[in-house]
């Protein structure tokens, strides 16, 4: 398959680029790593007259600390923040998980603002930034704006972009030494989207669990937290049938089925996986 046809831009800085935006608005979409875009592009799934391409853009592309915080831009690839020392010591949970995305050859392409756009509920990403309480930052012609996590995304594909706008960089505080982290996902095979995938962050302090974040994808239209698990879990000692309990609010969550697998399949797979996320996030 081939695309339809449209124009291509190719921006040198991010104040070029939103021109462009502003320019064309709903007629443009943006180009970063390309690899979900591009197979929609092919099957014709989507179609516009201008494609933006921002990967000439070198000042999107980082990762540094400041203030306790990480700053990652967004046309940054998914490898170099898979290996990147930085991410390492102050978001492990992200280094981590990171690998469990496609293969390397898309890891090496693809972009963290790129998957953040694209808000695939499949995808790992979204649901690490849930857990990991981070901040978006968007520009247009005439703003700029901090978007949480918590308020980012939307449904199927949805995200708080709006026409004209551009994530440029992608905000997370530093790991504390009291949290710890878990991700655990299950696909038919290695490289796959994910039927089903859990994030955890639990803040422990003389083992009683004073935060907790748990983030659910591939279950139904969007990425979602597991907020009935956290309040449960929020307060009280670790052991073990806390755990067990908090895992079974995985069970109520609404999940589609498909030729992948059942409804039910989803929800038994999410109660498994949150259980063993909560226990690698304890230890």
């Amino acid at each position: 398959m081939k695309p339809a046809p449209f124009i291509y831009l190719a921006p040198k800085s991010t104040e070029e680029a939103l021109e462009f935006l502003d320019l064309h608005q709903d007629d443009v979409r943006v180009l970063a790593g390309g690899q979900s875009l591009v197979p929609m592009l092919n099957f014709r799934l989507i179609r516009f007259d201008y494609l933006l391409d921002i990967n000439g853009i070198p000042e999107l592309s980082y990762i540094r600390s400041e203030h306790e915080r990480l700053h990652i831009g967004a046309t940054t690839r998914y490898r170099t923040i898979e290996v990147n020392r930085l991410i390492q010591a102050h978001a492990p949970l992200l280094s981590k998980a990171t690998h469990f995305v496609a293969h390397l050859p898309v890891r090496t392409r693809g972009t963290i603002g790129g998957s953040l756009a694209h808000a695939d509920p499949a995808a790992e990403y979204p649901a690490l930034m849930l857990v990991l309480n981070a901040t978006m930052v968007v520009k247009s012609k005439s703003h700029t704006s901090e978007i949480a996590a918590d308020d980012f995304f939307g449904g199927l594909f949805e995200s708080k972009l709006s026409a004209g706008d551009l994530l440029v960089e992608i905000q997370i505080p530093h790991a504390k030494p009291t949290q710890g982290f878990g991700f655990k996902e299950y696909s038919r095979r290695t490289g796959d989207l994910a039927l089903v995938g859990v994030a955890v962050m639990l803040d422990i302090a003389n083992h009683v669990i004073t935060d907790a974040r748990i983030a659910l994808l591939g279950l139904s239209g969007g990425v979602q937290r597991l907020l009935e698990a956290e309040n449960h879990l929020i307060g009280k000692k670790v052991n073990e049938e806390l755990i067990e309990h908090a895992s079974d609010f995985a069970m109520n969550v609404s999940a589609q089925s498909d030729l992948h697998g059942t409804d039910a399949l989803r929800k038994h797979l999410a109660k498994v996986l949150t259980k063993d996320a909560l226990i690698e996030a304890c230890q």
